[in-house]
């Protein structure tokens, strides 16, 4: 499946240069604007190799505005992920939630969250790229962060093998690292030119996931 969507000659440039212009819209507010040029530069050239005075110039800002919004560039990187894992974790949390039959509530969290990270590809190369340059303070956050994540999503696995409807042969511990192992590759395989969909991705990993659980 992964072959069917990599990008070829130049992709990878188109992808990247999709949203060049939402930065300069001066009507966006100012750290809505930061972020959006803050991923875009950090997703084309790096985020070692972006500095603050390029990050201003290009949102049309000042580096007192940045720092009013971010303390540092290292917050900017913080918060590109961040923002994705919140709007992840609060459909997690709905859906879950639910009074839906276990595996029905697993599959969709299943499929959520290959959605989510399909629909902020730049957002999650950037973090898994860049992650690694964090503060050891912000980056002890993110892992918390994720931590919670995991732990809820592999909740459920747990609560159906404990009511006999999934397979226990497995540790949960492993199946949730198994499949989130897949969706943090997603960002370096799939492009939005390609033949599958984004619900189309997310229908084929929770099915797999759905069957490796089966008793």
């Amino acid at each position: 499946m992964a072959a069917r969507n990599t990008a070829g000659p130049g992709d990878g440039d188109r992808d990247h240069g999709r949203d060049q212009d939402r930065g300069h819209d001066r009507e966006t507010p100012v750290p809505q604007r930061l972020l959006a040029v803050a991923t875009r530069l950090f997703a084309e050239r790096g985020y070692d190799r972006t500095s603050v005075q390029e990050i201003v110039e290009a949102a049309g800002v000042t580096k007192g505005a940045l720092y009013h919004y971010f303390g540092s560039k290292d917050d900017l990187l913080h918060e590109v992920y961040a923002r994705m894992l919140r709007l992840q974790q609060q459909r997690l949390d709905a859906v879950a939630g639910s009074g839906a039959p276990v595996e029905e509530r697993l599959r969709a969290a299943a499929a959520d969250v290959v959605v989510t990270t399909i629909e902020n590809l730049d957002d999650a190369m950037i973090f898994f790229r860049s992650m690694h340059q964090l503060s050891p303070e912000k980056y002890k956050q993110v892992r918390a962060e994720r931590r919670r994540y995991h732990e809820r999503f592999r909740a459920l696995v747990e609560e159906g093998m404990a009511a006999g409807v999934f397979a226990t042969a497995t540790p949960a511990d492993l199946v949730v690292d198994y499949y989130f192992g897949s969706v943090h590759h997603l960002s370096t395989w799939y492009r939005t030119d390609g033949p599958l969909t984004p619900h189309q991705v997310a229908d084929h990993l929770a099915d797999l996931l759905l069957r490796s659980l089966r008793p």
